[in-house]
């Protein structure tokens, strides 16, 4: 029966591609509110309209023209992911098209590999399906626009941006910290002691009402694309002329195959990511910002062993996802927990820092021992490559946690832990 009702939705969804375009409709700016407003919809079997709020510190309207309509048509793309996905379409129009044939590809790579586990998990054949459309007539040129010799730092929250704040700081690097409104981000921005801009992006309620309704798809997005755009254009609103991310070398490991393609949960962190956003950048909109990451040559490991030299973060950073919680109003929610104890990020973070930290301190962050979950057997061995793939979060390769599970076994305070002995019974 299950197989059946799969069937009908596969069937529906496909009808319903066929019967819809998606639209993107355009934005209005109120700079000097520090507010924009974007607008998508659904044309066809279904007429349904979007709109999205990005709310920033105001701004002075001193920014060339060609530029700002530059960023914000290229941000309005991006947005527009969360709202596509839920039948996708392969009609996409775009009102007023400023895409060139170049363009248009860069785009398509951007859905269709930053959609990869979206498309893995809802069972989508994505070749051929994301189309932009684009002018030979057109013609796009980047904008000269000098800004500051300083950077401005995006901040996740976990131990990867607060190591890449540490490394500017002591290369002697003028710097502020990008971040949306989240306790846990604020929090960690403090302790780090610089200058904080603080964007908070509003999804239109209709967007999860519709999440709720059968036969509507669901899923991860590229998050970190839509961050890429947004630290470029605070960089443009607010002088710096460098945008600097905490991604690491781990990011370019894949997680499974499908329909011929390696599906990665981190592309958007990725190396193919960064060099194919730089490279955009430069060509279309500006060559006066620079976008890069000062962790890009380290794995998740070596990161770890260099984050724990700095205790004051312990008791505020947090990588667990489920702390933040996507709802109508903001893109972040910070829950009461930093730590949920139960998913990959949180059992891969405690392997590692268990790698280089004393077992108490480990514990009093996490305030549990994890390895004497017998839950999370399963996530235990998807972590070390035994069970099904890497799992679908920001985590080490399996062979980052086998070192790490080495060192900790070789310090001995783990060692009559339950996982610590299923794992030396393998």
């Amino acid at each position: 029966m299950q197989s059946l009702v799969k069937t009908f939705f596969i069937e529906y969804n496909i009808s319903m591609n066929k019967r819809l375009a998606f639209v993107f409709n355009g934005y209005e700016l109120k700079l000097e509110k520090g507010e924009i407003f974007f607008h998508f919809g659904f044309t066809g079997e279904k007429n349904i309209d979007f709109t999205e709020k990005i709310s920033f510190p105001p701004v002075n309207d001193n920014i060339p023209k060609a530029l700002l309509k530059s960023i914000f048509d290229n941000l309005m793309l991006i947005l527009g992911i969360s709202y596509w996905k839920l039948y996708c379409p392969k009609e996409i129009i775009i009102k007023s098209n400023f895409l060139t044939r170049e363009q248009a590809e860069f785009w398509n790579s951007v859905y269709t590999k930053g959609l990869g586990e979206f498309f893995y998990k809802n069972k989508i054949d994505f070749h051929g399906l994301v189309k932009f459309p684009f002018s030979e007539k057109i013609g796009s040129n980047p904008v000269n626009f000098p800004r500051k010799d300083r950077f401005l730092l995006g901040i996740g929250g976990g131990k990867d941006s607060i190591l890449a704040a540490e490394i500017l700081k002591k290369k002697g690097i003028d710097f502020d910290l990008f971040m949306a409104d989240s306790n846990i981000q604020k929090e960690v921005g403090s302790l780090i002691g610089k200058d904080k801009l603080i964007f908070r992006r509003e999804l239109d309620s209709r967007l999860f009402e519709l999440n709720k309704e059968k036969g509507v798809y669901n899923g991860h997005i590229p998050i970190s694309v839509v961050y890429a755009f947004l630290g470029l254009i605070f960089c443009a609103f607010y002088d710096y002329n460098n945008f600097v991310v905490g991604n690491e070398k781990s990011a370019n490991y894949g997680n499974v195959e499908y329909l011929g393609k390696t599906i990665n949960h981190q592309w958007s962190k990725s190396e193919e990511f960064e060099k194919l956003f730089r490279d955009y950048v430069k060509k279309f909109i500006t060559s006066s910002i620079e976008y890069s990451s000062p962790l890009r040559d380290m794995t998740e490991l070596q990161v770890v062993e260099r984050f724990v030299k700095y205790p004051k973060y312990f008791k505020v950073f947090s990588s667990c996802n489920r702390n933040f919680k996507i709802n109508p109003s903001a893109l972040l929610r910070t829950s009461s927990k930093r730590w949920c104890g139960e998913c990959p990020k949180c059992l891969f973070v405690f392997i590692s820092l268990a790698a280089f930290l004393p077992k108490k301190q480990v514990i009093d962050i996490f305030d549990k021992n994890l390895f004497e979950e017998k839950s999370l057997i399963p996530i235990f061995e998807e972590l070390i490559g035994i069970r099904n793939f890497k799992p679908f979060e920001c985590v080490g390769t399996p062979e980052e946690v086998k070192e790490a599970l080495e060192k900790i076994m070789g310090k001995r305070e783990f060692n009559e832990t339950f996982l610590i002995k299923h794992y030396k019974a393998l």
